[in-house]
């Protein structure tokens, strides 16, 4: 079940907590809000995968052991699924090989409840600033393949000895041109 977002405007950022202990969702929930954190939180990892999500800054707080399927389960999931949303991992019944597994697969974080509140907020701060840089470098990515695309097949010749550091005179002498 998923709970209304709470925090900011429907652009900012928003962390998306999954657990299915709703005393503790309810809890997250009302302490990243309270430090002005849009949050959206879900019992479980399919109510989740169903909620529309924005292409915004975002994280994903996770507990492992949920019902049904593990928040590790999830994680390979989304890794096989193209989702790139940092996923901080929190669990009551943590071991070092558990840890380990998560950060192996991409996890940004692995706090052991109870946790201090700071920590949590820390974490969730560092996976916005890294989400927000990698949805940067993905639309200037995008947009330099939009701009690329605009070339002529000539330009495009060019802008790629160019871009592989080479110099003009040796870009003319390659392509048969005048400097």
């Amino acid at each position: 079940m998923s709970d209304t977002p709470t925090g900011a405007a429907t652009d900012a950022a928003t962390v998306y907590v999954i657990d299915d202990d709703e005393r503790l969702r309810e809890a997250l929930k009302s302490l990243l809000a309270s430090v002005g954190f849009r949050v959206a939180a879900f019992a479980s990892t399919s109510a989740f995968r169903a909620y529309a999500k924005a292409e915004v800054p975002s994280c994903l707080i996770l507990d492992v052991r949920l019902k049904g399927e593990s928040g590790l389960e999830f994680q390979q999931w989304a890794a096989a699924n193209a989702i790139f949303m940092p996923i901080i991992f929190m669990t009551g019944y943590g071991d070092v090989e558990m840890s380990v597994r998560a950060m192996k697969g991409g996890a940004v974080n692995f706090l052991a409840k109870p946790f201090r509140e700071q920590d949590m907020i820390e974490a969730v701060t560092e996976a916005l600033a890294r989400d927000a840089a990698r949805l940067k470098a993905q639309t200037l990515a995008s947009t330099l393949r939009e701009q690329f695309s605009t070339l002529t097949p000539r330009e495009r010749d060019i802008a790629v000895l160019v871009a592989a550091g080479n110099m003009n005179k040796a870009t003319a002498s390659q392509l048969e041109l005048s400097e």
